[in-house]
């Protein structure tokens, strides 16, 4: 059954290009009412007078959906609270919020200046706590919400060049993490992508053509449309990329446990092959999980 968005709100942001432009085009074409978000700067997070958002709007209300065109800065609460305001004034409600919006600015990490590190988090993590923060209280109301965080396989498994970036993309992991156990009583399923795609972010990466021509923002945008359904699952999160999917796991080894006389930093390096080992591992429903774990293995000594 198609999965349809009729009577729902969606805010986008970064929605003026890549990812975001085929977020917006989707929900939209689903029947959601969509915000799109864009300041319009340059991939360093610099600039932002002219915003491809009015563009996108234009191209959903000229095609039969309905839209608005924002320009908030994300980093800033007074501009999200009134784009948010303005989403409730037009639409009563927001159902979906897709945190897309990103810059970069890529250096090995004793070239990159403080500047530089805490700019893409302000966008990328903190701007995400921002729209999240906004919407929050509507979802609660409401007893309806879906939530997106965009992260990267450069947050899950690092890439050279990108501590500030890669830092960023792992902390939405964490904010989804508690998120998804704050909202599950008021229906509200929080869950992370982890694309890679042509984009204008990517483009300059050094992939080959031929790769990057497979890499669309349409196959991004398929799971982005199951993860912000109805009978969305929560705290998921999918990898993507070219037409291929997967569901990435935050997990623990089983370990060992040490008493008291072997907790010792010897006794950690003779068992470090076992603590290692991952022939068995859990995967936890909460930080509760690992105590658990070692507590039973100490009871069993």
């Amino acid at each position: 059954m198609a999965l349809k968005f009729d009577g729902k709100v969606a805010i986008v942001t970064g929605a003026g290009n890549g990812l975001g432009k085929s977020h917006a085009y989707a929900l939209a074409e689903r029947g959601a009412k969509v915000v799109v978000n864009d300041l319009g700067g340059a991939m360093d997070g610099t600039g932002g007078s002219v915003s491809p958002a009015p563009d996108v709007a234009a191209h959903i209300n000229a095609s039969g959906g309905e839209a608005i065109a924002d320009g908030a800065n994300v980093t800033k609460p007074e501009e999200v609270g009134a784009m948010v305001a303005a989403a409730m004034e037009k639409w009563g409600r927001v159902d979906i919020l897709v945190n897309n919006a990103g810059i970069l600015r890529d250096k090995t990490f004793h070239k990159m200046s403080l500047e530089d590190f805490r700019a893409v988090i302000d966008v990328h993590l903190f701007g995400s706590a921002v729209c999240t923060h906004a919407v929050w209280p509507i979802m609660r109301e409401q007893n309806y919400g879906r939530v997106i965080f965009t992260s990267s396989p450069s947050g899950l498994h690092g890439i050279f060049g990108q501590a500030n970036y890669g830092a960023a993309k792992a902390g939405m992991i964490g904010m989804m993490n508690a998120l998804h156990l704050e909202g599950a009583k008021y229906n509200i399923k929080v869950n992370a992508l982890s694309p890679s795609a042509k984009t204008r972010m990517t483009e300059d990466l050094g992939f080959p053509e031929d790769i990057l021509n497979q890499l669309t923002p349409e196959a991004i945008t398929a799971a982005l449309i199951y993860l912000v359904s109805d009978d969305a699952p929560s705290r998921a999160i999918v990898s993507c990329a070219g037409g291929g999917y997967a569901r990435a796991y935050m997990v623990e080894t089983d370990g060992v446990y040490l008493s008291p006389d072997k907790q010792t930093p010897e006794d950690i390096a003779s068992d470090w092959e076992k603590i290692s080992s991952t022939d068995q591992v859990h995967y936890y429903e909460n930080s509760s999980g690992p105590i658990a774990n070692f507590m039973a293995k100490a009871q069993q000594r």
